[in-house]
């Protein structure tokens, strides 16, 4: 049963793999407006801050398929609380509520995080050679960048999602490094 206090959770990134929190249903979603990409130097999760990794956020412009989470509203509360501490270590992102269209075609407000353009941990423009030197150079405290990228994409192909930018990062950072 949909209780009008439930919320969704949009994942575009881990969140999708490991959600970390209690749901009653999850369905592919569509954000519009938004797209994923490989934005965020991690610090803490897949990178130090000397030596950062790098991980997604969602930037403006076009679209992210991802993974919506219906959080039951007994839960709602504990699950804000758990996604502000898991996300907001170093205030990169905008929690923010927006408009998905969920796999069945009906639309409705979920949670989420945006990518602050202009903090000091948001590169943007990188070049595929940046973008690889940091996703090789960072581990941290939630194991590699590599690995990360590696789940996401994996998930991503689990759903049936084609992310042909990743996919191309991917194969970039899985050849010999000469």
């Amino acid at each position: 049963m949909n209780n009008s206090n439930d919320i969704w959770v949009f994942g575009y990134g881990s969140l999708m793999w490991l959600p970390g929190f209690e749901y009653v249903e999850d369905r592919l979603a569509k954000l519009e407006g938004y797209h994923r990409d490989l934005c965020i130097l991690s610090y803490v999760f897949r990178g130090t801050p000397e030596v950062p990794g790098l991980v997604m956020g969602l930037n403006a412009g076009g679209a992210c398929h991802g993974r919506a989470f219906r959080v039951s509203a007994p839960l709602v509360e504990g699950t804000l609380a758990y996604l502000h501490e898991r996300e907001m270590i170093n205030s990169v992102y905008t929690p923010s509520w927006v408009e998905i269209e969920l796999c069945t075609g009906q639309r409705t407000k979920a949670y989420t995080f945006l990518a602050i353009p202009g903090h000091e941990q948001h590169v943007s423009a990188l070049s595929i050679e940046e973008t690889c030197k940091l996703i090789l150079q960072g581990h941290g405290e939630g194991g590699s960048s590599v690995e990360y990228l590696e789940n996401t994409l994996l998930h991503l192909r689990e759903l049936g999602i084609e992310d042909s930018k990743l996919e191309v990062i991917f194969q970039a950072v899985c050849e010999p490094q000469i």
